[in-house]
C-alpha cells in the first residue's frame, strides 16, 4: 500500500473513541466570524466545515435555484484553478472536500491529514474556494444543465413529488416554501452576475460559521480560522428570516401513475431554539420515530398491514421547520391507511405516551448517544450545528440529562402547543394509472 493510498484510508475511516466529555471552545474572529472548536489528538486529522446562511430560503422570488447553482459552483473552479486542478491538489494529499446544503445553509467541509505539508495544501485549496470562487462561464452552463436534468428526473419519483407540494403547501409564500434544487425555467435565466452577486451578499465573514475538530492547538485554530475568514467579505449578516405563519388546513391529491399511494401529513413544527424541542423530539419517538418501537408502525403496519413503514418527525430549523408524518400504501386503502395514521396522531396529541412507552424511548435514545459522537465527523456535524442555531455550548454534554428530564405531561403539553390534529396540511400522490 502506497502512503498517499494509506493516507486516504485513514481519512475516510469513521469509528473513533467516543468522549466522555467534549470541551468545546468559541471565539470571533476580528472579521466577525463565529468559530467553535474541539481539540483533539487521537487521529492525525483536521475536520473544518464553514457554514454560511445561504440555503435555498434565500433564493429571491423568481430566482429559485440561485443559492443552490451558486453552492455547486464554489469548488469547480476558484483561484485560478480549475474544478479538475482542485481534484488532483486534494487528491495529491489525501485530502476531502465537501458539502452541505439544505433550506437554512450553504457550507463547505474540508477532511485532511494534521501533518503540516498535506494540511497546508489541503487549506490553501479551502481558502480559494470559499474566498475566490471564479463561476466560469463554461462550467455554469454545464451545472445549469446538470441541475435541471435533476430536476426533471425528480418528477418521475412520486416520493419528490409529494415532498416539494408538501412543503408549497405547508409555507405558502413563506421561503421555506422554495424547492432546494429550484425551478428548471428560473435555473435557465441565471447568469454569472445573479451567482457573483448571491455570493457576495452570503459568503461573507459576519455570516461565517467555522467548526474545526481535530488534531490541532487552540493557536492553530485561531490562525486558521483568521486565514479562512480573512479572505472573505466584510458584507453584512443577512437579514433574520421572517416566521412562518401556521398552515390552514388543506388536502391535496395529485393524480401519479404509481401502484401505491405516497401520503404525507404535517404542520408548521418548531425552531430549532424552542425550549419545546427535546418534549417533542423524545415524544415523537415515540410516535413515528421510533422505528417498530412507534405507534404508527404498530397501528398502520402491525396490526392493519396498510404499509411497510409509517414515520414521523419533526425538523427543526432557523425558524419553525416541518412536522411531517408519511407512509406510502396501495391505491385502494390510501384513505383507510390516512385515516388511521390520523386518529393514531390525534390520540397521541389528547393522550400523550405512556409510562411504559416514555421509558423504553428514553432509555433507546440515552443508550444509542455514544454513536452520535463516535467519530470526528460527526462531533464536527453536531459543532456546525451548534455554531449556526447558536445552542448552548454545553448542548452535548446536557444532551443525555434533558432527554431523561422528558416526562409524560411535558410530552403532551408542548404537542398540544404546536400540533393541531384539525389544522393539518395533507399531500397524496398517486392514483392515476400509467396508459
Amino acid at each position: 500500500m502506497t502512503i498517499k493510498t494509506f493516507c486516504l484510508a485513514l481519512l475516510l475511516s469513521l469509528p473513533l473513541s467516543a468522549q466522555a466529555a467534549l470541551t468545546i471552545q468559541h471565539w470571533q474572529t476580528p472579521r466577525g466570524a463565529q468559530v467553535i472548536f474541539v481539540e483533539s489528538h487521537e487521529l492525525p486529522i483536521l475536520d473544518i466545515s464553514v457554514d454560511f446562511p445561504a440555503g435555498s430560503a434565500r433564493d429571491p422570488g423568481n430566482q429559485a435555484g440561485l443559492a443552490q447553482l451558486t453552492h455547486i459552483l464554489l469548488d469547480q473552479g476558484a483561484g485560478g484553478l480549475s474544478d479538475t486542478a482542485i481534484a488532483h491538489r486534494l487528491a495529491d494529499v489525501g485530502a476531502v472536500l465537501g458539502g452541505t446544503f439544505d433550506r437554512d445553509r450553504g457550507g463547505v467541509t474540508l477532511r485532511t491529514l494534521s501533518s503540516a505539508a498535506e494540511k497546508d495544501v489541503a487549506l490553501d485549496i479551502l481558502a480559494r474556494v470559499l474566498q475566490q470562487p471564479d463561476f466560469p462561464q463554461a462550467v455554469i452552463k454545464r451545472e445549469k444543465q446538470r441541475l435541471i436534468a435533476g430536476i426533471r428526473e425528480a418528477e418521475a419519483d412520486p416520493g419528490s413529488v409529494a415532498g416539494k407540494a408538501f412543503y408549497r403547501a405547508l409555507y405558502g409564500a413563506h421561503p421555506y416554501a422554495h424547492d432546494e434544487a429550484g425551478d428548471p425555467a428560473a435555473i435557465a435565466k441565471l447568469t454569472r452576475g445573479d451567482l457573483q452577486s448571491f455570493y457576495r451578499a452570503h459568503y461573507s465573514a459576519p455570516n461565517a460559521v467555522i467548526a474545526l475538530m481535530g488534531d490541532i492547538s487552540r493557536a492553530e485554530a485561531e490562525a486558521i480560522a483568521a486565514r479562512l475568514a480573512g479572505g472573505l467579505s466584510g458584507t453584512a449578516a443577512v437579514p433574520a428570516l421572517p416566521k412562518p405563519a401556521p398552515a390552514k388546513a388543506s388536502e391535496q391529491r395529485i393524480a401519479f401513475p404509481s401502484t401505491q399511494s405516497h401520503v404525507l401529513v404535517g404542520a408548521v413544527g418548531v425552531a430549532r431554539s424552542d425550549p419545546d424541542f427535546f418534549p417533542l423530539f423524545v415524544g415523537n419517538y415515540v410516535l413515528g420515530g421510533g422505528g417498530f418501537d412507534s405507534r404508527l408502525m404498530r397501528e398502520v403496519r402491525d396490526k392493519r398491514g396498510y404499509a411497510y413503514s409509517a414515520y414521523s418527525y419533526f425538523m427543526p430549523m432557523m425558524e419553525a421547520g416541518p412536522f411531517q408524518l408519511g407512509l406510502q400504501t396501495k391505491l385502494a386503502q390510501t384513505d383507510d391507511a390516512l385515516k388511521v395514521a390520523k386518529d393514531t396522531l390525534r390520540q397521541f396529541i389528547a393522550d400523550g405516551p405512556s409510562e411504559a412507552e416514555l421509558t423504553q424511548a428514553k432509555a433507546n435514545l440515552t443508550g444509542g448517544f455514544p454513536l452520535r459522537i463516535d467519530s470526528n465527523r460527526k462531533i464536527l456535524e453536531y459543532l456546525s450545528l451548534i455554531g449556526f442555531y447558536k445552542l448552548p455550548l454545553d448542548y452535548l454534554d446536557t444532551w443525555v440529562g434533558k432527554v431523561d428530564a422528558v416526562d409524560a405531561a411535558t410530552v403532551k403539553q408542548a404537542f398540544a402547543r404546536h400540533i393541531d390534529p384539525d389544522k393539518l396540511v395533507t399531500v397524496i400522490v398517486g392514483g392515476a394509472r400509467a396508459r
